[in-house]
């Protein structure tokens, strides 16, 4: 399994639950299609979904998503980019590229009117949960890496400072 192969998945998912805005259904029917799939591609889904994690460990993005979410924490990080990978490559591809884009979202919009937090902490264990459906067993110690680059130097500053953050991500922060 490829990133492409990966995105495919989601996309199925996505198209086979009533709402595709509900993340943890996109999850559930996501582990579901993927525990029909051989075991290397169920091993392989877990290292891309990392690699995605990695690509989206972003300080711009953790910005954002603090803004979203009233705090974030490094978990509340992890679980709102799992919550951005359900939304499916398209959005995805487009928020880590420019996260002030997360206010023309309508999930986000309607999160904001009634104060609810982004996540999903589910997508994380997407390959695990299917793996253990598949084999009965866990998921093998060591087959997958996680290698997170360094933030963006130009964003360490407090993500409370209401005045950068509005500076930087004025769409999301009005």
């Amino acid at each position: 399994m490829d990133t492409t192969d990966f995105w495919n998945l989601i996309d199925d998912a996505r198209a086979r639950v009533g709402d595709p805005e509900d993340a943890e259904a996109v999850v559930e029917r996501a582990s579901a299609l993927l525990a029909a799939r051989p075991r290397d591609e169920i091993l392989a889904a877990q290292q891309v979904l990392w690699d995605l994690m990695a690509a989206s460990y972003r300080a711009p993005l953790w910005a954002a998503a603090y803004t979203i979410n009233g705090g974030c924490s490094d978990d509340g990080f992890d679980y709102f980019r799992g919550w951005l990978i359900a939304q499916g490559r398209e959005v995805f591809e487009r928020v880590v590229a420019d996260p002030d884009t997360l206010a023309e979202l309508p999930p986000v919009q309607e999160a904001a009117a009634a104060g609810i937090d982004l996540e999903c902490e589910e997508m994380l264990g997407v390959a695990w949960d299917a793996h253990s459906v598949t084999t009965g067993q866990s998921m093998p110690e060591h087959s997958f890496t996680i290698d997170y680059p360094a933030l963006d130097p130009e964003w360490d500053f407090s993500f409370d400072d209401a005045e950068r953050v509005a500076l930087r991500l004025p769409k999301l922060y009005a």
